[in-house]
């Protein structure tokens, strides 16, 4: 079946019905023309991932094999995975970054439930198209345990990584501290082409996207200063 992913037409070709059912909202009304891109998961990567996570069903593992190839091969097309959290706001996306644990969920919940017009964009695995010089940002299907998120797109403004601290404060990062902490929120594939192409995706990124760390506890607080270091507005 044909999915209409990332403005692409992707071919996912999967053995078990659970890929079907995961991505059904994203379906494409035309079955016919030529796909962009070619997703299966392969045999060697379903067992390592089997291996890995021996209590999940086949379909669930094959899918997330699934959803490795279409961001190694979207890198050909100019698109990217960013393991993020991200709300879009009056029509602009803000992406939410860190490691597991550091509080994305509960701080973007914060904005969704304190601010008017918020929306959960992609809870987890958003994809990235560099474009024109300008990074939009699609929802997808994989969107997090809490399945928040939606068919849509819309243009990055701000990039926000997240660490717990005592008290509540947050900066403009430099390129190149942005550059460290976006390396491990990226997928690195192996192949040549591929890993230049993200490389290249990576500091266009960085140098275009205003980048802020936000050291917080879990507080409306918090939630006030990146919305306003992000949005340029006041929080009232």
């Amino acid at each position: 079946m044909i999915y209409d992913i990332a403005g692409l037409r992707v071919d996912i070709r999967n053995k078990y019905d659970f890929a079907d059912t995961f991505c059904r909202e994203y379906l494409a009304d035309d079955q016919s023309a030529p796909a962009d891109i070619v997703a299966v998961a392969s045999q060697e990567e379903f067992l390592a991932e089997k291996q890995r996570n021996p209590n999940f069903t086949d379909g669930y593992i094959e899918n997330t094999c699934i959803y490795s190839d279409i961001c190694r091969k979207m890198t050909l097309k100019d698109r990217f995975l960013l393991h993020a959290a991200v709300l879009e706001y009056k029509g602009n996306a803000y992406a939410f970054l860190g490691r597991s644990g550091t509080g994305k969920s509960t701080h973007t919940k914060l904005w969704l439930q304190g601010i008017d017009g918020v929306k959960m964009l992609n809870g987890d695995k958003p994809i990235l198209h560099y474009t024109n010089g300008e990074m939009i940002v699609y929802g997808t299907p994989w969107m997090g345990k809490e399945a928040l998120g939606y068919k849509g797109k819309a243009p990055l403004r701000g990039l926000c990584f997240l660490e717990q601290a005592q008290e509540n404060d947050i900066r403009r990062l430099s390129v190149k501290e942005a550059a460290r902490r976006l390396f491990p929120q990226i997928l690195h594939p192996i192949q040549e082409k591929q890993t230049f192409n993200t490389l290249g995706f990576a500091d266009a990124l960085v140098k275009k996207i205003p980048s802020f760390l936000l050291r917080c506890t879990i507080s409306t607080e918090a939630m006030q200063l990146s919305f306003n270091a992000l949005t340029g507005e006041l929080y009232v």
